[in-house]
């Protein structure tokens, strides 16, 4: 029966402590989402920069599986490279023993009136429970929220570790424990085999290693016995990750998971020969058969881990290929847009990184669709066969983004934790959709150059410098909003207003100047309907990029997006000089040589 009830504690503990680390990771990748999408944003080819990358990241959201399943879902949206990737894996075996080196604050001894006291975990932990639920439960501020989330992880986290310790204490005293020790101490193989399915089984290296710190407390773990489990669980976590990798990937995110499985396989090796050599010649002595306590653990791991990196460093070409050998490239590979490729779902473990891997896919959409609006025009001066066919792809592939980017951003909510990532989340949903109606229109200006086309007529030579007038115009606009969202740039999203109402005025004066010319019988009737209709579906174009304007401005000034219309009948009514010197600029620019034209 006591046994029993030691197993049913050991476990709760451990659940406590997993636990415990989901709520800190949690409150880390929320307070840090932009640090973490910047980190990895500006990764370079440098491959030490890339280990220390996936050092850092994985100490900030503790856990070296989520960190390369984060890597994954870059390297198949083509933001990251096979070598980057490999690079951050190692990094990430060095990162995941941050969490050991906190729980060997379980070793400090200290007299009741010294400060030490403060930093043990008996005192630590309830301490930062209290402070996590009051700035949880009683602090509006979102920034304050996350403080609150990982310190009650850090309470949860060492409360769990705690009542592991407690649990396995009694077994200082029990023989048929003892002598199970001496066995495993006998075979080092058997060590990192049951390191290796436990941490299978519970799906976290650092759990494992603070079920290891916890035995430790019983004073009859030796130095032998340890090295060869905590080698085991590395290998553990790479199977775990290996298998994530597989499922619904691409042929390089597959190669990542077999880079870890043979970088973790050979580090290992390489370890266990090199020790063995070490005892074999007398080497260290007293320390296989010294009793370990958790910062022994934690110092071994991250020894381990950091050594391993370094040795196979100047290897990471090599075991690319190793992986390449593996995970061979099929003879014919379907062709994967980048767009859509990008809208991995593996990236949703860090909401601030999916959502601006959105943004850039989202920018290069719009760029693709100012690119067709530029092509549907010119079919009016020359129709071709071929530039249609382009421009009906292009407008397949936007609405497939679309698509897909709606479904992948509703996904996407239910990882959101914090407003600021849901109303991005909200901005970009509407923003997709401005885009996919500016490739309509270019649809729409292709069917018009067919219909004239077809009937053979074409506008007369002051409507052909007015429409160059305005097309240029349109141009412009376009060329904005898509800078505006590359660079998400709020100066340039407020030249777009100006001269979207330059435009209006364009619009107005060329639809009255175009009805003089029907009634006096200048132009051709049918090629001046569809004259109309353009100037309709531009001044549609322009409404668009001012929504897009709108969108990036209200991103950053909450009382925009929450009244586009005011924002706007107040700029038209009254305008600052900013805007009135760019709507003036933009008069100059395209209405006056509008206006000179003569028919």
């Amino acid at each position: 029966m006591d046994a029993i009830l030691t197993v049913i504690k050991l476990l709760g503990g451990l659940a406590m402590f997993l636990y415990g680390m989901e709520i800190m990771g949690d409150g880390l990748k929320q307070g840090s989402g932009n640090a973490l999408k910047n980190l990895l944003g500006k990764l370079t080819h440098n491959v030490v920069l890339g280990v220390i990358t996936g050092t850092l990241v994985t100490a900030v959201i503790q856990s070296s599986t989520a960190t390369i399943v984060l890597t994954v879902g870059l390297l198949g949206a083509g933001i990251l490279n096979l070598h980057q990737a490999v690079s951050i894996v190692m990094g990430a075996n060095i990162g995941t023993t941050v969490t050991a080196q906190l729980i060997r604050l379980m070793d400090i001894e200290s007299s009741g009136g010294s400060i030490l006291t403060f930093f043990k975990p008996d005192t630590l932990a309830p301490v930062a429970l209290i402070l996590g639920i009051i700035l949880v439960m009683f602090v509006k501020k979102e920034t304050s929220k996350n403080v609150g989330l990982i310190a009650l992880g850090f309470g949860v986290l060492f409360t769990g570790l705690m009542s592991m310790t407690d649990a396995v204490e009694p077994l200082s005293e029990s023989a048929a424990f003892v002598d199970m020790l001496s066995y495993f101490s006998d075979m080092p193989i058997l060590g990192i085999f049951t390191g290796l399915v436990l941490t299978v089984i519970v799906q976290s290296s650092s759990a494992m290693v603070g079920i290891l710190q916890a035995l430790s407390s019983t004073g009859v773990m030796t130095f032998e016995l340890v090295y060869p489990i905590i080698m085991g669980i590395n290998l553990g976590t790479c199977v775990t990750t290996a298998m994530v990798c597989s499922i619904g990937s691409s042929k390089d995110a597959k190669r990542a998971g077999i880079v870890h499985i043979v970088f973790n396989t050979v580090g290992t090796i390489l370890f266990m020969i090199v020790m063995s050599i070490i005892r074999s010649m007398g080497g260290l002595a007293g320390l296989w058969e010294s009793f370990v306590d958790s910062g022994t653990i934690a110092n071994f791991q991250t020894l381990f881990n950091l050594l391993t990196a370094v040795a196979l460093l100047p290897f990471t070409n090599l075991l690319v290929k190793i992986a390449c050998k593996v995970v061979k490239d099929d003879e014919v590979e379907e062709k994967i847009y980048p767009e859509l490729a990008a809208l991995d779902k593996k990236l949703m473990i860090s909401p601030a990184v999916a959502l601006g891997e959105v943004s850039k896919v989202a920018a290069n959409m719009a760029a693709a669709a100012k690119n067709n609006i530029t092509i549907s025009l010119s079919q009016f001066k020359e129709y071709n066969e071929n530039r249609a066919e382009e421009i009906e792809e292009a407008e397949n592939r936007l609405d497939r983004f679309t698509d897909r980017a709606d479904t992948y951003l509703i996904e996407l909510s239910s990882y959101i934790e914090n407003e600021s990532d849901n109303r991005q989340r909200n901005i970009l949903m509407q923003c997709i959709r401005d885009i996919e109606r500016i490739g309509d229109y270019a649809t729409n200006f292709n069917e018009m150059a067919k219909k004239m086309y077809d009937m053979e007529c074409s506008f007369s030579q002051s409507a052909w410098q007015e429409l160059d007038i305005i097309s240029d115009a349109i141009q412009e606009i376009l060329r904005l909003s898509v800078e505006s969202l590359e660079t998400d740039n709020d100066y340039i999203a407020r030249r777009i207003e100006p001269l979207e109402e330059v435009i209006d005025d364009m619009v107005l004066l060329l639809k009255n100047r175009h009805a003089d010319r029907l009634c006096q019988g200048i132009c051709d009737i049918n090629a001046g309907l569809v004259f109309m209709d353009i100037l309709t579906y531009l001044e549609r174009t322009a409404d668009q990029c001012s929504n897009i304007a709108m969108l990036i401005l209200g991103s950053k000034n909450e009382e925009i997006m929450k009244n586009h219309h005011r924002y706007i009948h107040e700029l038209h009514a009254t305008g600052d000089q900013s805007y009135l010197a760019e709507q003036e600029n933009r008069r100059v620019q395209y209405l006056v040589p509008l206006e000179n034209i003569t028919f």
